[in-house]
């Protein structure tokens, strides 16, 4: 590999499927044109293209969110992880005042307050953990403080906080804004609650995609289905998938709507080796999906093609067999509620 910012050569050895480190050395530019041959020179013309066309890290841009570095390596093999995490040491930009939903920056000296971006279940099979991943946005934590959610205001502990980096976890007895720190089963908490000590703040939410593709969901085994639904729940909770329910049947046919059939294939992983609940997934032809209401979903009923279903947060939301019925319902009835569904979570 040939790191731009540095102009180093990096050769790495690969190791038994992967299992440990890759043995990495900086070769002179000399030595590897000897010794790569054709490949070097292959390298260099790659390079040479990107020089040309002025492709270099601007990191003016990269902070504003306009551009981002590429990094060309193998997880699998170890070749340019190193790299990658040290670009990240490098590049990446130190804590600033984050807004809340007001619109006002909150100084980093405020009292504790984070933000919860990710839910992980089951990261230790062993013990059928649930990790809420936190960013501290302000102030210090402290572990074994009581902390608040401002969308239940339930009072949570952090007895138990860790700092996780892959499979090894850590107890953190402290963290500061820009630290990410893990709350073992912390139930009741979902992507984009905001967590503060005492001094109530609310920070705007994580934006949520509209869905484009979908299907139904069955488990294989009828003697599964306990585990098949504490799955799916989980599974929604954690943002997979979304989850789709009939109010009228209830969890007997749910529909899963995602963004990409990717999601799909890890839901059924997931299923299968977290929950042992061996899933079948179909897909379905809806093209459309709009959030929509109780007196809107009466008349969305009457109509051919539309499917009325609740989602987790309990959001009624509007399935459409056929895009082009919804903009003709959006020109002729425009007092219905379709609105799409670009909001926060």
């Amino acid at each position: 590999m040939i790191d731009r910012r540095t102009n180093e050569f990096i050769r790495f050895t690969r190791t038994a499927r992967g299992g440990s480190e890759a043995p990495e050395e900086i070769v002179p530019t000399e030595r590897a044109a000897v010794e790569e041959g054709p490949a070097w020179n292959a390298a260099l013309d790659g390079c040479s293209l990107l020089d040309a066309i002025g492709a270099n890290v601007d990191i003016e841009s990269f902070l504003a969110g306009v551009t981002t570095p590429v990094f060309v390596g193998s997880a699998l093999t170890n070749f340019g992880v190193r790299m990658l995490l040290d670009a990240v040491i490098d590049l990446a930009p130190p804590a600033v005042a984050r807004q809340n939903i007001a619109g006002e920056a909150q100084p980093l000296d405020n009292e504790f307050s984070a933000f919860v971006f990710k839910i992980q279940a089951n990261m230790n099979p062993r013990h059928r953990d649930l990790l809420a991943f936190a960013r501290v946005c302000t102030g210090q934590f402290e572990r074994g403080m009581d902390v608040t959610c401002s969308r239940t205001t339930k009072v949570l502990s952090t007895k138990y906080a860790t700092s996780a980096f892959g499979s090894d976890r850590t107890i953190i007895q402290d963290a500061f804004p820009g630290d990410i720190i893990g709350l073992i089963n912390a139930t009741g908490l979902k992507i984009g609650d905001t967590l503060y000590a005492s001094k109530h703040v609310e920070y705007p939410a994580v934006p949520r995609f509209a869905p484009e593709v979908y299907a139904t969901a069955r488990p294989i085994e009828t003697s599964r289905v306990k585990q098949f639904r504490r799955g799916l729940a989980q599974l929604d909770e954690e943002g997979v998938v979304q989850v789709l329910r009939d109010p009228d049947v209830g969890d007997s046919h749910p529909i899963l709507a995602a963004v990409g059939a990717l999601q799909f294939e890890v839901l059924s992983h997931r299923l299968e080796h977290e929950f042992n609940s061996p899933t079948e997934i179909s897909p379905l032809s809806y093209q459309a999906i709009r959030v929509t209401d109780d007196a809107s979903a009466d008349r969305l009923r009457q109509i051919g093609g539309v499917r009325i279903l609740k989602r987790g947060d309990g959001a009624l939301v509007a399935l459409f067999e056929n895009r082009y019925r919804l903009q003709r319902l959006e020109v002729d009835e425009p007092k219905l509620k379709l609105e799409h569904i670009l909001a926060d979570i």
